[in-house]
């Protein structure tokens, strides 16, 4: 059981429910977030794990998430203990994973909350800018709390991404592993979008959607990923303000997209997105995560209003 694919269900759910006011997503949305403020979230030692059984290890980013589908909940229904529980986790966040002023831990083991060794040959064990994505979660509690407190950290952590993300592309001479990091490196750019008034933080953005379609379109006919579309045309529609929208580009990252969406007799499978595609043939794997993000993705592309918070 996942902590940080719950939370992204619980935020899907709340989404799919505002699109279309049906009754079973919000009741679905309400089960996750009971799941993470309940089962998952460990109060005696103010950690949520990775994953429950056994409780091993617990993530930065995974952290971010639930608090993130916490608060869509929490919004959604009113339901008091979502809130106090993704508060609280928000401080564990910045309490237990720090490791230096603007530098976070990516993984601590349980339950000594000790930070594992880091492996600079994979993105997700060190840390780096797309832990952004992450920090919107403090963010997002400042607004729902009123504590202007919960924003310093994601302040403190802005720049220190904004430095690592200049040199994140390519980083690995692998092309398949350079689509792994468009992923990682949309995250960022999903960060950015609480400060897009910013200019330096709007010129990051529209610098880096050029950089993703650049790196995607070359790649692209040996391997993609069905989540890095999504992202994509996501963070065009998003950013539709500050970036002017290339709706000839956009479109056909829709139909890329779009693509992905498995019709299966199977209902487990009908409906989902295939993770990925190698040289034209699908990978035999359904993502949670990538249909979330494409379901929303297409939806902001055939005109759905676009909601401040991104699953």
């Amino acid at each position: 059981m996942s902590a940080e694919i719950t939370g992204y269900a619980a935020s899907t759910f709340v989404y799919l429910h505002s699109l279309t006011g049906d009754q079973r997503y919000l009741d679905r949305a309400l089960a996750a977030g009971r799941f993470l403020a309940g089962a998952a979230w460990d109060p005696a030692s103010c950690v949520l794990p990775f994953e429950l059984d056994p409780p091993a290890f617990t993530y930065f980013f995974d952290c971010g998430i639930a608090v993130r589908g916490l608060l869509s909940v929490w919004r959604a229904t009113g339901g008091a203990e979502f809130l106090a529980v993704a508060a609280m986790l928000g401080d564990s966040m910045s309490r237990d994973f720090g490791a230096a002023p603007a530098e976070f831990h990516p993984i601590l083991s349980l339950p000594e909350k000790r930070p594992l060794p880091r492996d600079p040959a994979r993105w997700s064990q060190c840390p780096g800018c797309y832990q952004l994505k992450s920090a919107m979660a403090w963010w997002d509690l400042s607004e729902a709390t009123g504590d202007l407190a919960f924003r310093q950290p994601y302040e403190a952590l802005l720049p220190a991404a904004m430095q690592d993300a200049s040199s994140f592309l390519p980083g690995h001479p692998a092309r398949a592993k350079v689509m792994d990091r468009l992923h990682a490196y949309l995250y960022f750019l999903e960060g950015l979008l609480p400060r897009a008034a910013d200019p330096h933080c709007a010129t990051a953005i529209r610098e880096g959607i050029a950089r993703v379609a650049g790196y995607l379109r070359e790649i692209a006919p040996e391997f993609e990923r069905s989540d890095v579309y999504a992202q994509l045309l996501r963070l065009r529609m998003c950013a539709a303000e500050i970036a002017s929208l290339d709706r000839a580009a956009a479109h056909e990252e829709a139909e890329r997209l779009a693509a992905f969406q498995a019709v299966s007799a199977d209902p487990r499978v009908d409906g989902g997105f295939y993770f990925g595609r190698a040289a034209g043939a699908f990978l035999p794997y359904i993502n949670p995560v990538s249909t979330a993000f494409a379901l929303q993705a297409l939806a902001l592309w055939d005109g759905a209003a676009y909601r401040h918070l991104l699953i």
